[in-house]
């Protein structure tokens, strides 16, 4: 399986990458040092994280060349303007201490406290995809796509766009599998990245996937994280510990295959209870209404 994939202007996002979603700016900086030491190349922030100045810290002091690592932030769902976007594009440069990030993505379609409410900010979404499509020309990004988008939410940016979007970043992991969303993305050249393989660490007490892994001799998260790959998505794991990042790289590094029968079993699997972290909007939207 390969451990790159390539986004429609060919350049390559390594297949696991270090989510850094409530990792404290001031936590974040050694985790982020302790991930490229471990052989991670793919750090995925925000600015709605507040710790893309802690993220930078940790790529500078790291060491390594910055042609060799790839770096991802996110305009916030709330800057619905071109001149906002623009300004946040900036500030986030500022923040990381970089010259350009690799990719940069609309955080969501709607500002977080309207997620999949009834006002759809089409047009206001055309407005920050051009401003995305300027620092790509600029430079300032080597790519650009979207978080959280539905169809048609693509659909619109794409209507309107000189640029396609070339990610989109979605909640996806084994209970919770938007296949119609991953399968039109590919079919339009699209790179669909899962956040929150493990659904936040809730799946990873579920019984059944404990005893498929077992059955591979791996642990339930290196089941999580394979599922994703093996779905043709890259795949954005967060940890904090040493042992917990050196383990999500495992199935980067090493590798299993899961049967054409238990990836259709996860396919199906309904595992949509989130517990505490419900509170977020990203786990109580509901994705697979029609729209």
């Amino acid at each position: 399986m390969s451990q790159y994939l390539a986004m429609s202007n060919g350049r390559q996002i390594p297949t696991v990458g270090l989510g850094t979603w409530l990792i404290d700016n001031r936590e974040v900086g050694k985790v982020v040092r302790d991930a490229i030491d471990l052989g991670y190349r793919h750090i995925d922030t925000a600015e709605a994280y507040d710790n893309e100045r802690g993220v930078g810290e940790g790529i500078k002091e790291s060491g390594l060349e910055r042609e060799n690592i790839f770096v991802t932030t996110k305009v916030k769902a709330e800057y619905k303007t071109y001149d906002l976007a623009a300004e946040a594009i900036d500030k986030s440069l500022e923040d990381l201490q970089l010259d350009y990030v690799d990719l940069m993505l609309i955080h969501c379609p709607e500002p977080w406290d309207q997620f999949r409410g009834s006002q759809r900010f089409f047009q206001e979404n055309q407005e920050v995809w051009r401003a995305l499509e300027d620092a790509y020309k600029a430079g300032k990004v080597k790519g650009i796509g979207v978080a959280n988008f539905l169809q048609d939410d693509l659909d619109n940016l794409m209507a309107g766009a000189e640029i396609k979007p070339m990610v989109n970043q979605i909640l996806c992991h084994a209970g919770n599998t938007p296949l119609d969303l991953i399968d039109y993305c590919h079919d339009q050249g699209i790179v669909v990245e899962a956040y929150s393989p493990m659904g936040h660490g809730e799946v990873l007490n579920n019984d059944d996937l404990a005893a498929m892994a077992a059955k591979y001799n791996v642990s339930t998260a290196d089941l999580c994280i394979q599922y994703d790959l093996q779905l043709g998505t890259i795949a954005l794991p967060k940890a904090r510990s040493t042992e917990h990042l050196r383990n999500n790289l495992k199935p980067w590094k090493e590798g299993f295959v899961i049967s054409d029968d238990d990836m259709a079993y996860l396919k199906a699997l309904k595992l949509n209870d989130y517990g505490e972290s419900a509170q977020w909007p990203c786990y109580k939207g509901n994705d697979s209404r029609s729209r």
